[in-house]
C-alpha cells in the first residue's frame, strides 16, 4: 500500500459553494468541483475504490460530527457510473467489529449509500506495516480492508478538535487504526508534534488519490464530536490532503501555521511556506469566516523555554501549564458510564461516585475522554489566565 508519490506544495485546490445536502445539487457540485483537478479521469473500468469516511460515531447526520451521506451517495454514483466497485469504510472510536461499526452505519445514515451503488466494509480484520520512510510511525496497525483497494478517496468533515485545533483530510486518516487501538497511539505520541507527524505518515503510507472536505454544515467548538453544527456552505477538494487543510484552517478563522498537522507538512516540505502560495480554483474568501468557535491553535500556545538558561525552561513550564486548554467534566452530564475511563491512553480517568475524576499529573491531553464521552460531559476548556491571554492575542 505505501507510495513513493509524495504529496507536493503545488498541488491545487478546489473549492465550490453547496449550500443543502440536496442529492442532485450535490452530485453536480461534486463533478465541478474535481473538474480543475482532471476529474475522475483515474477512475477504470473494475476499479475497487474505497471511501474513506469520517464516521466518527454512532450521531445522527444532523449533529454534523459524521461524512454526510448524501455527499457519500453523490461520489458513490459518480464513481459506479465509470464502472468503479465503491467500498465506504472506516473505524469509529470503539470496537472495530461488525456490531459496533454497524450500529455507526445505521445512525449516520450511511446505510443509505447502498442504494446508490456503494457497499459498506464488513471486513474486520487487522494487519501491521512496516513503513521505513516515516518520520514518526515506523510500525503500526491497521484495518485490513484498506488492502484490496487499487486507490483510496479520502472524504473527510471539516470540525473543529481538542487536541489537533481541526480535524479535516489529513486527521481523517487516522481512521485507518483500527479503533480500540488509537488510544496506543496517543500514548506513543503524546506531544502535538510527533501525533501530527504520525497522521502525516499515514497520509503518506496510504496516500488517497482524492481529498474532498464536507464543509457544507461543519463542527465548531468542542469537536469533534461535541461540538456545535455551523453552516459553512462549500465543498473543497484536493490531492493532497494538507494542500485542502491549509485553506480549510483559513476558513475556520485558524492560522495554518497555527494547526500542527500543517505545521507539520510545511516542515516537511508537502504545503508552501504561506496561503499566499495555494494555487486555488474558486472563491475562496467568500467563506472566510471570522467567528468560528475553535479550541486555540496548539502551536502558538507551546511556550517550552529554550537553551540552557534553567529559568526559560522554569517558565516555559509554568506557562504552558496556565495557558494550555485541558479536558475538564461537567458533572451535571456525567453519569459514570465509564467509556472516558476505559478509553483514557494514559489511564487518568477514574470513576469515583459515578462521576468521572481526572488526575492531572496523569493526563496527557490527547482528549480522547472529550472525543468520545456519550453524553458530552467532557469539555475542552481553557484556564481562567488561558482565556485571558487568547482573547487578547484575538483582538491584536
Amino acid at each position: 500500500m505505501a507510495n513513493s508519490k509524495y504529496y507536493s506544495p503545488t498541488d491545487p485546490v478546489s473549492i465550490l459553494p453547496l449550500g443543502e445536502y440536496d442529492p442532485s445539487a450535490a452530485k453536480e457540485t461534486i463533478s465541478e468541483l474535481l473538474a480543475p483537478l482532471g476529474g475522475l479521469d483515474f477512475v477504470r473500468a473494475g476499479m475497487r475504490i474505497v471511501i474513506k469516511a469520517n464516521l466518527v460515531s454512532a450521531m445522527a447526520p444532523d449533529t454534523a460530527a459524521t461524512t454526510h451521506h448524501v455527499l457519500l451517495s453523490a461520489l458513490t454514483e459518480l464513481l459506479v457510473e465509470r464502472g468503479a466497485t465503491v467500498v465506504i469504510g472506516d473505524s469509529p472510536g470503539g470496537l472495530y467489529n461488525a456490531a459496533f461499526v454497524g450500529k455507526v452505519y445505521r445512525a449516520s445514515g450511511v446505510t443509505e449509500c447502498e442504494a446508490h451503488g456503494a457497499t459498506l466494509n464488513r471486513d474486520f480484520g487487522e494487519k501491521t506495516a512496516v513503513f521505513e520512510d516515516a518520520a514518526v510511525l515506523h510500525s503500526f496497525t491497521y484495518t485490513s480492508y484498506l488492502d484490496g483497494a487499487d486507490c483510496i478517496i479520502n472524504f473527510c468533515k471539516l470540525k473543529s478538535h481538542g487536541m489537533m485545533g481541526m480535524s479535516c483530510a489529513a486527521k481523517n486518516m487516522f481512521g485507518t487504526i483500527p479503533g480500540i487501538i488509537k488510544p496506543e497511539y496517543h500514548y506513543r505520541f503524546p506531544k502535538y508534534s510527533d501525533f501530527a507527524n504520525m497522521l502525516l505518515d499515514l497520509d503518506e503510507y496510504f496516500h488517497p488519490i482524492l481529498s474532498i472536505a464536507d464543509a457544507v454544515v461543519g463542527m465548531e467548538g468542542n469537536g469533534p464530536t461535541a461540538g456545535t453544527p455551523r453552516k459553512i456552505g462549500c465543498l473543497i477538494a484536493s490531492h493532497s490532503p494538507h494542500t485542502l487543510d491549509m485553506l480549510a484552517a483559513r476558513i475556520i478563522g485558524l492560522d495554518p501555521a497555527g494547526v500542527p498537522t500543517v505545521a507539520a507538512a510545511m516542515e516537511r516540505g508537502l504545503v508552501p511556506s504561506s496561503l499566499d502560495g495555494l494555487n486555488v480554483f474558486g472563491k475562496a474568501e467568500s467563506f472566510y469566516l471570522s467567528d468560528f468557535e475553535t479550541v486555540t491553535e496548539k502551536r502558538s500556545l507551546e511556550f517550552t523555554g529554550s537553551g540552557k538558561n534553567p529559568i526559560k525552561r522554569l517558565f516555559g513550564k509554568i506557562a504552558g501549564a496556565i495557558l494550555k486548554t485541558r479536558p475538564v467534566l461537567k458533572k451535571d452530564l456525567c453519569v459514570g458510564c465509564g467509556v472516558c475511563k476505559n478509553i483514557c491512553p494514559a489511564k487518568a480517568i477514574t470513576i469515583k461516585d459515578k462521576k468521572a475524576v481526572i488526575d492531572r499529573s496523569l493526563c496527557i491531553r490527547c482528549f480522547c475522554c472529550q472525543e468520545f464521552c456519550p453524553k458530552s460531559a467532557m469539555k475542552v476548556r481553557r484556564t481562567a489566565l488561558g482565556s485571558i491571554f487568547h482573547r487578547e492575542r484575538k483582538e491584536k
